[in-house]
């Protein structure tokens, strides 16, 4: 029921998607939520259940061929449903606003920091360009960023960094609501979590209500004062996030959703039993025997230089760094965000240059090991189709303007050789693998028309496409649901087990590495600072940072059993 307090009201809503070709879909059906000041609410369901609709919906960002088809939406007193852009400019930023999905996309590149909030406080207010000065400085104080990034562009920026710039963005003109969607996808868990604590600690001081939409189960039950579970377009259960724990909540799929964080955990739900919807089989923790050589890393740096004013610094983002990676293995990479562990990914797959040491490529094509530094003629092509990259950003990593088919099957016909409808049938093939089903409804369809979820998956089916020896997988299950990523790192143990394919698994989800790896590399600083058995080094951490590490992963089942 509305309430005249609620900063946001929406009833009974119904969005569609009309497309000029094919049947339209119901991407959200007679959802109903309302948020009153100072509350925190999630919104929980896996990738494609209509959670950013809903959202795009809520806050008039839909765009063709999306519509709304029923219900209402009120912004506090103000019913929006039908106003127009110009109608809604006075609302937006200063009643409400929002920080998207990806931090990485969100801020204007070709901007300094300092200007993107200047516009919005010119358009929205009759602020004094002093005023104007001392607003930015108040805001970036109010996330612990140094005012000194003002002057700075996105791309100068870490990714904690730009999403605490994105968050002093949306809450520059002090807006009674703020929809977060999906705000730390991507991030390390350790930034993840002082960036939600910010959130949290600014949502209780300044009294917002908020929405915090996310895939994540634990981060919802350890920050939000109720859930709200999305299953297919439908809200299908609000409850407090304390009910989500004890007694447990109602609905098979909440059920099922917070049964797959707990098992993760290793904890124990009461009312979880998992009998209602399908559970993934675990993934196998024998240790393959082990294979041939793929790479072998020896004293691998790199550094640097980074001009400060007349001055030239220069930075060690990795440090003598050594490993082996072999088919039939899978070997877990693990720090935080600027540890090193993307550009040991792009020194790898020949983006980048070491400054110092070796990457030696074990040769199929003469046996014999080569400095991939060096590689030319037949070698440097097998290397091209052996060693094949799973990004870590999937809105970045697909070419907006290829469908789902083009983009898997340009790698067939390249490497494999195969003709075009033989390319089509393992295009189809590869969906099916990676769980895209039917794969009809994904072979036409453009990047923009797939959830984050789905993109991932058609990013990890074109890295198997050239049937590899070794993949780099870069997060590969960052931007996953929790119930899926059991799934995808089934598809990925199998790809090791039943292929002997090998494996760098880049990642600051020390869970889903304890699950898929054998060998545990946890870097800090450049540095590799602990190494062994995956099953040992998480069970059992030796050095206190991956320790900070696993204490970072949210909980909330520990919590609440302790008081």
């Amino acid at each position: 029921m509305t309430t005249a307090a609620s900063v946001l009201s929406v009833e009974n809503l119904s969005v569609q998607y009309r497309p000029k070709v094919g049947a339209a879909v119901d991407a959200v059906k007679n959802a109903s939520l309302q948020v009153a000041p100072g509350e925190f609410v999630g919104l929980a369901g896996e990738s494609g259940s209509g959670k950013t609709t809903f959202a795009q919906a809520v806050l008039k960002l839909l765009r063709s061929p999306g519509r709304i088809t029923g219900g209402t939406i009120r912004w506090g007193d103000q019913d929006v449903t039908d106003l127009s852009g110009d109608d809604l400019r006075p609302y937006r930023w200063s009643y409400v606003s929002t920080v998207f999905q990806s931090s990485m996309n969100s801020l204007n590149p070709v901007v300094r920091v300092r200007r993107m909030f200047e516009d919005v406080m010119h358009e929205h207010t009759d602020f004094s360009d002093e005023r104007i000065r001392e607003r930015c400085e108040e805001l970036f104080d109010l996330v612990s960023v140094d005012t000194r990034f003002l002057g700075m562009y996105p791309h100068e920026l870490s990714g904690g960094m730009r999403q605490r710039v994105n968050l002093a963005l949306a809450l520059a003109l002090q807006p009674q609501l703020v929809l977060f969607d999906e705000p730390t996808t991507g991030l390390d868990v350790v930034v993840q979590k002082s960036i939600l604590d910010k959130i949290r600690e600014l949502q209780e001081r300044e009294r917002f209500g908020a929405v915090l939409i996310t895939h994540d189960m634990g981060t919802l039950l350890d920050f939000s004062d109720r859930v709200a579970v999305m299953y297919e377009g439908e809200i299908v259960e609000d409850i407090a996030a304390t009910d989500a724990v004890s007694p447990g909540p109602r609905h098979p799929y909440s059920i099922h959703l917070v049964g797959s964080y707990a098992e993760l955990l290793g904890e124990d739900v009461p009312g979880y039993t998992g009998a209602e919807l399908e559970e993934p089989d675990e993934v196998s923790q024998e240790a393959p025997v082990q294979g041939r050589t793929v790479l072998e890393i020896e004293d691998l740096g790199r550094r640097f230089a980074k001009r400060q004013g007349m001055k030239t610094e220069h930075v060690d983002a990795v440090k003598d760094v050594s490993f082996t990676l072999r088919e039939g293995e899978v070997t877990a990479l693990v720090g935080q965000s600027g540890s090193g562990k993307s550009t040991i990914a792009r020194i790898l797959t020949r983006i980048d240059v070491p400054s110092s040491g070796s990457v030696r490529y074990a040769a199929k094509a003469d046996g014999q090991m080569h400095d991939i530094a060096s590689l030319r003629g037949k070698v440097a092509r097998e290397y091209r189709r052996n060693v094949q990259y799973v990004f870590q950003d999937p809105y970045a990593a697909l070419n907006p303007t290829l469908t789902v088919g083009y983009s898997l099957a340009r790698p067939l016909v390249n490497f494999l050789h195969v003709g075009r409808r033989e390319a089509i049938e393992r295009s189809a093939s590869l969906l099916e693998t990676v769980g895209l089903t039917p794969a009809g409804r994904f072979i036409g369809r453009l990047p923009h028309e797939l959830s984050g979820g789905q993109r991932q998956r058609v990013v990890i089916a074109r890295a198997l496409a050239a049937e590899p020896r070794l993949v780099i997988a870069d997060e590969p299950i960052a931007s996953l649901d929790v119930s899926i990523r059991a799934e995808i790192l089934e598809v990925l143990q199998s790809l090791v087990a039943d292929h002997g394919v090998g494996m760098l698994y880049i990642t600051h989800d020390l869970l889903s590495a304890k699950s898929l790896a054998n060998h545990a590399l946890v870097l800090k600083d450049g540095e590799l600072i602990e190494s062994g058995p995956a099953e040992q080094v998480i069970e059992n951490p030796q050095a206190a940072y991956t320790r900070q590490l696993l204490d970072a992963i949210p909980n909330p089942f520990e919590k609440r059993s302790a008081a």
